[in-house]
């Protein structure tokens, strides 16, 4: 993995995440690039800077879901995943996608199998998982058309990588 990766794939999710919300219907309350005060209870999200989002989301979640271990294209989609919808739930379905075990945990069979496999096929089939998954959640009704979207935007862009 390379700054390179990283910083499109932080990119990118700043496109998907935007600025400063408070949604009623969003169960995470204030949310600023993505980070909920929900999850970060002691955050002031107000005030949050892009640099302690990039240092939160380079800890919690790309570091977490080990993508500097996986294919650029594959990296790009888990961690995007992850912010959107959980760490373990988008490791879980990489892991089906990939045919390991699906235990939210990324380890050397999974790193293996993400190195081997076709990155193509993987993403092809992550992305369908992860649309699937999305549209299962009673609150598609009111974000279907920005998920939907977000989801379309990041393979387009993992497949710019492949």
């Amino acid at each position: 993995m390379t700054a390179k990766v990283w910083n499109t794939a932080f990119d990118l999710l700043m496109i998907n995440e935007g600025g400063y919300v408070n949604d009623p219907k969003d169960s995470g309350g204030q949310t600023k690039y993505g980070i909920s005060k929900k999850a970060y209870p002691d955050l002031d999200i107000p005030n949050l800077t892009i640099a302690q989002a990039m240092e939160i989301y380079r800890k919690d979640y790309w570091d977490r879901c080990k993508c500097d271990y996986i294919p650029d294209a594959l990296s790009v989609a888990v961690f995007d995943f992850a912010v959107n919808s959980g760490v373990k739930t988008a490791i879980k379905k990489l892991q089906i996608a990939l045919g390991v075990t699906a235990d939210g945990i990324i380890g050397n069979q999974t790193i293996g199998a993400c190195n081997r496999l076709s990155v193509k096929k993987v993403l092809e089939d992550y992305m369908d998982l992860r649309l699937d998954y999305l549209m299962s959640l009673p609150k598609w009704k009111y974000y279907g058309n920005g998920w939907g979207s977000r989801v379309e935007r990041t393979k387009k862009k993992c497949e710019e990588l492949i």
